[in-house]
């Protein structure tokens, strides 16, 4: 009759124990995000590695320059400026109402005005969009803030204008092809009417620095 011993039992299930625990830990590379093996474990970094950051571009901050948006002046969205939808590029971004914050570069091609939002959460954790507005500039011709393209956010040197009445003045454009023919064409930009040449007919209100645009007839 063959004798077990109860102590070499009791070691071989100790083994059994140790081999079993040894496989249950986490190999020391780690598991990537998407499952690959080899990285860094979780909340370690290899050495001389670069600390992650969150990416500065499309989507970090909504409409930051150089960002894009989708079509349209009153319902529009935020999106990647090599997409399909995408059809103009913030060329300037400032806080506030354009009453009061400062001047879009001369060739806007329009203005993107943004209310304030207070979300519970949003994708960047903040939970707020201030207001704002956007100076925008078409991805593809036309360009409206082009000099004499009829439109734009500043009428600047180079633009034309026709008579609306009440002493006004509107933009159109100087080839002729606006809904309006051009009456006036803006040659100078001047920081008081006696800066004027003498062929000035016509004195446009321009803003900044030259406040004065001085016109002459077409």
């Amino acid at each position: 009759m063959r004798v077990t011993s109860s102590a070499g039992v009791l070691w071989g299930l100790l083994v059994l124990l140790g081999v079993l625990l040894t496989g249950c830990q986490s190999p020391s590379a780690g598991v990537a995000e998407d499952g690959r093996l080899g990285g860094a474990a979780s909340g370690t970094a290899d050495a001389g590695s670069a600390p992650v950051t969150r990416p500065s571009g499309y989507g970090a901050v909504f409409l930051a320059v150089d960002e894009c948006s989708s079509f349209g002046t009153t319902s529009f969205t935020e999106v990647p400026c090599a997409g399909e939808r995408a059809a103009a590029r913030v060329v300037a971004r400032h806080d506030g109402t354009v009453r009061d914050g400062p001047r879009c570069p001369a060739t806007t091609d329009f203005v993107l005005h943004i209310s304030e939002q207070r979300p519970a959460s949003d994708e960047d954790g903040d939970g707020a969009v201030p207001q704002g507005y956007a100076c925008m500039r078409n991805l593809q011709p036309p360009h409206p803030g082009d000099p004499g393209g009829g439109g734009g956010p500043r009428t600047i040197v180079g633009d034309c204008v026709y008579s609306s009445g009440d002493g006004q003045v509107r933009e159109t454009t100087c080839d002729g092809k606006g809904l309006q023919e051009p009456e006036y064409k803006v040659t100078e930009a001047v920081a008081r009417r006696a800066d004027c040449p003498v062929s000035t007919a016509l004195y446009v209100r321009l803003g900044g620095d030259r406040p004065v645009g001085c016109a002459r007839p077409l």
